[in-house]
């Protein structure tokens, strides 16, 4: 979940300064739920609304509805916000360049533990490869990130390599909110508000069309509801074209 920040905490060891002092991520929520693996975990609106974040099936291997991403993409693979990292990990696996970035450290770490590629990184900020990515997934609620879908997917399309895809995941039904929340846990700890936004499939079709992206196609899986997009391609480059299993990593650079 690529929007997560870290939530440093006051602590109370008894030195003078210790009142004032950051602890850094000890008490974070969402830190927390992914060391142990588990929930429960929420975004709470303003007005109290809670949407609950599926950490168990985050933190578990690929399910059906992963499946069926995993087996759409091309290497090489970009992840958005990856989380601790499930479908970096399965990707590499397989034997498919892939990398996955997040802002939470605690992400990053996770992912890294799986023996997969990471950074810790904004997808608004400088990346690897950019333009050249065949594959870029953006699932788990993600289309959310920074509050503003259409900036978001403007943004990918920088990402992905020309005819290059674009997998995306909206919610399961139909909605189109812009909305400031933030993370909390069961006892009330939480981290600081941040813009986040929800689409459903015909909001996300909206979005994606009007930043230029193709839709190739949309499926459902597990109750989850997923599209295929793609961008206008551009001539075919003189290299071999990639065969979606290449083991280089020249893509990081």
């Amino acid at each position: 979940m690529n929007a997560v920040q870290e939530t440093p905490q006051t602590g109370t060891t008894g030195h003078p300064a210790a009142a004032t002092r950051p602890q850094p991520w000890i008490d974070d929520p969402y830190a927390q739920a992914l060391h142990t693996g588990r929930g429960p975990l929420f975004l709470r609106r303003s007005d109290g609304w809670l949407l609950p974040l599926d950490v168990e099936r985050w933190c578990a291997a690929p399910g059906a509805a992963d499946t069926s991403l995993l087996r759409r993409c091309h290497a090489p693979v970009l992840d958005i916000g990856c989380g601790p990292g499930r479908l970096v990990a399965a990707l590499t696996a397989l034997g498919l360049p892939a990398l996955g970035i997040d802002v939470s450290p605690a992400a990053v770490a996770r992912t890294r533990g799986a023996g997969a590629a990471v950074l810790r990184r904004s997808v608004f900020d400088r990346l690897p490869a950019e333009g050249r990515w065949a594959t870029v997934l953006l699932v788990d609620g993600n289309i959310g990130i920074g509050g503003d879908p259409r900036a978001l997917l403007c943004r990918l399309r920088q990402l992905t390599a020309p005819g290059g895809r674009l997998l995306v995941e909206a919610a399961a039904y139909d909605v189109d909110e812009r909305l400031t929340v933030r993370v909390e846990d069961a006892r009330g700890r939480h981290s600081r508000d941040f813009p986040w936004a929800r689409l459903g499939p015909a909001a996300l079709h909206t979005a994606a069309t009007a930043a230029g992206w193709i839709p190739v196609d949309t499926w459902e899986s597990d109750g989850r509801c997923f599209a295929e997009l793609t961008i206008q391609p551009m001539p075919a480059p003189s290299a071999p074209a990639d065969t979606g299993r290449a083991t280089d990593t020249t893509w990081l650079s």
